[in-house]
């Protein structure tokens, strides 16, 4: 008789994971940062040595591609990257029969994916673990890089501000998440016509977030401890002419960042696009704290890596 298996930890979003697990995922990430190369043996899964991390890219990568792959070596695991047109997805077929076979093969799934569909079937119908790496509509492996960066910079993150400044894009709505799940207010300037998405504006007041959608930068900026922007034209938007225009006012420069709290910090996910999204001056200059938020993309995703293989 065989043993009905669990249900995997998918990292998906952060709505659909309580604060309590988010924050211990957090704790473990601060704790690996710390403890270098060598993940220590309390956060490391049993079974890492003979683990398998498949990654999926629809769309091209360079910090989402290095750090999980780094992140799976040092936990000990290791790792396979495709793109799209090295799976037979790329040619037609479904996600579901790709989850169903892939999950026969390997212990976790990583996607980079166009669209946040793909997302939800492959997890959907895998029966191992699946991590959303970006989609169209959200990136919380990000923003868990994001907030421990802000930790590590002004302590914890309860209770303090955050500005996001720019396009309502996919990862402003994992901000919106994670206001919630960890306690903070959060500040979206956005044009009217770049507005997040009403199902996450929906969810964050059914939560009672502290998020509030304004179209004045510098009053979201205003006192806030930390400014966030990001990228004008994302990957596969076909509109820049259009969103460069609606945005030029939201551009991140010294005199918005002088709204901010007197030792706020910026941080962009990067790829950044200067004299666009943020001024040189501001991205190179002593609030700017993007190289550390690229680094601790490894970290973050090293402890989600870990608690979807069950380590914690």
């Amino acid at each position: 008789m065989s043993v009905k298996k669990p249900a995997p930890r998918h990292f998906l979003d952060l709505d659909l994971i309580d604060a309590a697990t988010l924050r211990r995922i957090i704790d473990a990430a601060h704790e690996m940062k710390r403890n270098g190369k060598r993940v220590p043996e309390n956060l490391r899964p049993r079974s890492i040595a003979d683990d398998v991390l498949v990654m999926i890219f629809e769309k091209p990568s360079t910090r989402t591609r290095i750090s999980f792959d780094v992140a799976m070596r040092q936990l000990g695991g290791q790792s396979i990257v495709l793109n799209h047109m090295d799976l037979q997805l790329g040619r037609g077929e479904s996600a579901i029969d790709t989850a169903r076979v892939i999950s026969r093969y390997i212990d976790i799934i990583m996607v980079r994916a166009n669209s946040h569909d793909t997302l939800r079937e492959l997890a959907k119908y895998a029966t191992v673990p699946v991590v959303n790496g970006l989609t169209d509509r959200t990136h919380p492996c990000q923003v868990m890089a994001d907030i421990l960066t802000f930790e590590e910079h002004l302590g914890p993150i309860k209770g303090r501000t955050v500005a996001w400044i720019g396009d309502g894009n996919n990862v402003a709505a994992s901000w919106m998440h994670a206001a919630v799940r960890f306690g903070f207010t959060l500040n979206v300037a956005c044009p009217k016509e770049l507005a997040p998405h009403a199902d996450v504006t929906e969810w964050v007041k059914r939560e009672k977030g502290q998020v509030q959608i304004m179209h004045d930068p510098v009053a979201a900026a205003t006192g806030a401890d930390c400014v966030v922007t990001d990228t004008w034209v994302s990957m596969g938007d076909k509109d820049a002419d259009r969103r460069k225009a609606l945005l030029k006012p939201f551009s991140v420069d010294a005199a918005l960042m002088a709204q901010a709290a007197k030792n706020a910090i910026f941080m962009h996910c990067l790829p950044a696009y200067r004299g666009h999204e943020v001024t040189e001056q501001v991205l190179e200059g002593p609030q700017s704290v993007v190289f550390d938020e690229a680094e601790n993309r490894l970290h973050a995703q090293k402890a989600i890596l870990a608690w979807c293989l069950g380590a914690f």
